[in-house]
């Protein structure tokens, strides 16, 4: 049995494993050290905050049913004395659009889908431009829309709710910098901040986001996660589009309503992104030339757009597949990762506290088994192939 347990990081990840830890043993004491307790430039905070079922490979899609279930009862899940959170869940749905040399993959992974229990509609030209009359759709073959559990919502509110129902069962949560962590062979045995203040455990777990990388440094272990920035422009027109979900172009540039505008956003190119840009930056030049240009395209009514609000955020990206790593590494017995989520953090988050929660209590997965992710893929460069990366 592991008595003390100490996560680094308190954004959604360890907040949830927290949550989990607690709730299925509240014997085990529980120590989160969340660098910035105001979470500003947390992932968490400063993502597009949405979730989905259209993965191309089954854990991913299992892990986000999970992920829509929890999201959706999260009042009673996480009440504090008598107060139920609310995240403005909106089932608004994702729309993948696919051009004929993208189709038949579309297809794959909405039979995938569907035989999973996503509720997901494919769509042929006629069937979008029913749904959808304001979309551009001449250059389109097809498109999968999700009918139900999926959409977008508070990913700040949620982060907070997780927190404060963790701290309520139990959890410490403390405010500071790790600076090192003391391993003693193949064990880690003490976690020490900036502020110099030491704590034991029996059990370490790394959920330190975009800065998890620096902390497997600490033990000698090399993470294949990077800070990679993401800017999302908030744009306001005069465009009205009913039913208007968060849509992915084939390009990789998306778009979602906002309240009564819209945010917006793509990942830059393979070789113009690069690791630790600064987060107090935004990428216009991106917006200008690729961002605009698309939407205008794709929805015509978007040739008037006006920028109202712009930010960046990291995503915590594993380079060597874009899938999170999560378990044990083998040459560390009681040190166990939550990395790597690639801009699916959020939406796993819940799935993750719930497996690593089990890991650390009864040394194995014993409801979604989340083994494929291990770090051992790593080790024997084994990337996992997912088609649906945004």
């Amino acid at each position: 049995m592991s008595s003390k347990v100490v996560i680094v990081g308190g954004g959604v990840i360890g907040s949830s494993i927290a949550y989990f830890l607690r709730l299925s043993d509240p014997t085990v004491a529980v120590t989160v050290i969340e660098r910035d307790p105001t979470y500003a430039r947390s992932s968490s905070a400063l993502s597009a905050a949405s979730i989905r079922q259209q993965f191309s490979t089954p854990l991913s899609i299992q892990m986000s049913l999970f992920g829509i279930e929890f999201l959706r009862s999260i009042g009673e899940r996480l009440e504090v004395d008598g107060t139920r959170p609310s995240i403005d869940l909106h089932e608004g749905g994702y729309l993948f659009l696919a051009t004929p040399a993208g189709e038949a993959t579309l297809r794959e992974n909405h039979a995938l889908q569907k035989s999973l229990g996503a509720d997901i509609s494919l769509l042929d030209t006629h069937g979008l431009q029913t749904r959808f009359p304001w979309l551009n759709t001449e250059d389109l073959a097809a498109g999968a829309y999700g009918e139900s559990g999926e959409g977008w919502f508070d990913g700040y509110g949620l982060v907070q709710a997780l927190r404060k129902k963790a701290q309520a069962l139990g959890a410490r949560y403390v405010a500071a910098d790790v600076s090192a962590l003391h391993r003693d062979g193949n064990r880690v045995t003490q976690v020490r901040t900036a502020a110099g203040e030491t704590y034991a455990c029996d059990v370490v777990v790394n959920a330190a986001g975009a800065w998890s990388r620096k902390v497997a440094q600490m033990i000698g272990i090399d993470l294949p996660v990077y800070a990679r920035r993401r800017s999302i422009f908030n744009v306001t027109s005069p465009a009205k589009l009913e039913r208007c979900p968060l849509l992915i172009d084939p390009s990789g540039v998306y778009f979602r309503p906002e309240g009564n505008s819209y945010i917006c956003g793509t990942s830059p190119s393979a070789d113009n992104d690069p690791d630790d840009l600064p987060l107090d930056e935004v990428d216009y030049a991106l917006f200008d030339d690729v961002i605009w240009p698309t939407l205008a395209n794709r929805v015509p009514q978007f040739e008037a757009l006006r920028v109202q609000n712009c930010w960046s955020g990291y995503y915590e990206y594993n380079v060597l597949d874009q899938n999170a790593i999560i378990g044990h590494h083998p040459d560390v017995d009681n040190c166990i990762f939550a990395n790597g989520f690639s801009g699916h953090g959020l939406q796993q988050g819940p799935a993750t506290g719930r497996g690593i929660s089990e890991l650390i209590l009864h040394g194995r997965y014993t409801t979604l088994d989340l083994s494929s992710l291990s770090f051992a893929r790593v080790l024997e460069n084994r990337p996992i192939v997912e088609k649906n990366v945004v």
